[in-house]
C-alpha cells in the first residue's frame, strides 16, 4: 500500500486514478505528475517498484496537497471576510459567491427550506390547548 501525503492509495486502482482521490490533485495534474516521474498511468497502485514510488512523492513534494492546501483555502476565505470586499461578503452570509442567481436557487448553499406557518390542523389544535393549560 503506498502513501502519499497522510493518504494511502488504493490497491486495486490505476495509479492515475488512485492519485486523484489525493485532495488537491485532479485528473489533469495527474497526467503532469506521471510524465514528470516517468510513470505509465495504465499501471496498478500494487505492480509500482519502489523507485517508481519514490518518484512519484518525489514530484508530489511540489504540490500544496490535503492539509495544506485546505488551510490555504480557508485563509484566504477569512482574507477576503476581513477585507470586507464583496465575496468575503457574501461566504460570510452563506450565499454564492460567483453570481448565480439567489431568487430560486441556491438551495445548497442557503440550506434545507424552513416552513412557516404551514401547520396541520391538529397540530395547531394541540399547540392552542397547550397554551391555554399554560395560562
Amino acid at each position: 500500500m503506498m502513501r502519499i501525503a497522510g493518504y494511502n492509495l488504493q490497491d486495486a486502482k490505476r495509479v492515475d486514478i488512485a492519485l486523484t482521490y489525493i485532495y488537491g490533485i485532479g485528473r489533469k495534474n495527474v497526467v503532469d505528475i506521471l510524465k514528470k516521474a516517468e510513470v505509465e498511468s495504465s499501471k496498478r497502485v500494487t505492480v509500482l517498484s519502489e523507485d517508481e514510488q519514490k518518484r512519484i512523492q518525489k514530484v508530489l513534494e511540489g504540490y500544496k496537497l490535503e492539509g495544506d492546501l485546505r488551510a490555504e483555502v480557508q485563509a484566504n476565505i477569512k482574507r477576503l471576510k476581513e477585507i470586507v470586499s464583496y465575496r468575503g461578503s457574501r461566504h460570510s452570509k452563506n450565499l454564492p459567491v460567483r453570481g448565480q442567481r439567489t431568487r430560486s436557487n441556491a438551495r445548497t448553499k442557503r440550506g434545507k427550506r424552513v416552513t412557516i406557518g404551514a401547520i396541520k390542523k391538529e397540530e395547531a389544535a394541540k399547540t392552542e390547548t397547550a397554551k391555554k393549560e399554560t395560562k
